[in-house]
């Protein structure tokens, strides 16, 4: 018989304002990056025959390695679309959590109340950059994020941290 532990409700102060998790866009999934890589190595692999057949061994070696660095990129790509930032916001504690691709955690508590949201823009590109501070610590949030992401979230924290401040 399986027992449930009763949580009680959180204090009125401590209940999320604003709660966002980022993480960064991959255009290509699994099933993509599957296809690409058959088709490009296929490709890849006729032509290395062909070139040593003819006895063009050095083109045959440049292939082989323009087919592992293009698998690199891709790897280096999908490793860094593991990281994650999640933002949490009450009217008590502003918190950024990130997390690198690797794992490592890093938190940023921040009181709301003296909290200062701080976005720079670019009159072509959108917003460029956005840094959270207070009681003189710093971080930035969302640097990955495509401007319209970065326009979307900059609103909704925006008038949290408005709401948050409101007393």
């Amino acid at each position: 018989m399986a027992t449930q532990a009763h949580r009680r409700p959180a204090p009125m102060n401590e209940e999320p304002l604003f709660e966002a998790v980022l993480s960064p866009h991959r255009s290509l999934g699994r099933t993509g990056f599957a296809i690409l890589m058959t088709i490009t190595s296929a490709i890849t692999l006729v032509h290395m025959v062909i070139f040593l057949r003819i006895g063009a061994w050095p083109i045959f070696a440049f292939f082989g390695l323009d087919l592992a660095l293009l698998f690199g990129a891709f790897w280096l790509s999908y490793r860094s679309g593991r990281m994650r930032e999640f933002v949490r916001m009450s009217r008590t504690d502003l918190n950024v959590r990130k997390v690198s691709p690797s794992g490592r955690t890093v938190e940023h508590s921040f009181n709301p109340f003296w909290a200062r949201f701080n976005i720079a823009r670019h009159d072509e590109i959108g917003i460029t950059h956005m840094l959270i501070s207070g009681q003189g610590r710093r971080t930035d949030v969302g640097g990955f994020l495509n401007p319209d992401d970065k326009e979307s979230f900059a609103s909704a924290f925006q008038r949290a941290l408005a709401r948050a401040k409101q007393r």
